[in-house]
């Protein structure tokens, strides 16, 4: 009997299946399982999720912020490189006038320097144009006094009758200036 008494007992415990728990421990697990999975789904879960839209809200705001900058910087680029070319327009502009300022302050210089070179000029034949009638008339004076004297000494008497002398002179230098003309 004994020997039945094992058999029977061996085949029920070769009857319960070791992947099925025992009942009470079947029914304590599912009890704790379910503490655990309402307290996920009541607790845990909600602030997951919260954190989870957060951090989509932060990196999507952060995705907007950058390409707000991107663009605000694009526009900025776009500003620069026309600030840039209108000053390298001005630039141009300015130079250009520098330039024609240039001509133009030369041009002046020149003209008032031509100016001033011909009234050089004019003032000197002027001045050689007076200087020589004053030669002439000196001259004159000196060679009628000397063909006064010479005369003088020739006749043997004073020429000092000055009306005669100058007449006897003048007539004897238009003859020699005369002839000077005819030889040129």
């Amino acid at each position: 009997m004994q020997l039945t008494q094992q058999l029977v007992q061996l085949a029920a415990e070769e009857q319960q299946n070791p992947l099925i728990p025992p009942g009470p421990e079947l029914v304590i697990g599912l009890v704790t399982f379910a503490i655990v999975f309402f307290f996920l789904g009541k607790k845990l879960l909600p602030n997951i999720n919260k954190v989870l839209e957060e951090r989509r809200a932060a990196i999507e705001g952060g995705i907007e912020e950058a390409e707000a900058m991107k663009v605000e910087a694009q526009s900025v680029l776009e500003q620069y490189k026309a600030q840039l070319a209108e000053a390298r327009h001005e630039a141009a502009r300015l130079r250009q006038e520098a330039q024609e300022q240039g001509a133009t302050l030369i041009a002046e210089m020149r003209a008032e320097g031509q100016r001033q070179r011909e009234e050089i000029v004019a003032a000197g034949h002027t001045q050689i144009e007076a200087d020589r009638k004053a030669a002439a008339s000196a001259l004159r004076q000196d060679v009628g006094k000397l063909a006064t004297e010479l005369a003088g000494k020739l006749v043997g008497e004073s020429l000092e009758d000055h009306a005669r002398q100058s007449r006897v002179i003048d007539r004897f230098l238009d003859e020699l200036e005369e002839k000077a003309e005819a030889a040129r």
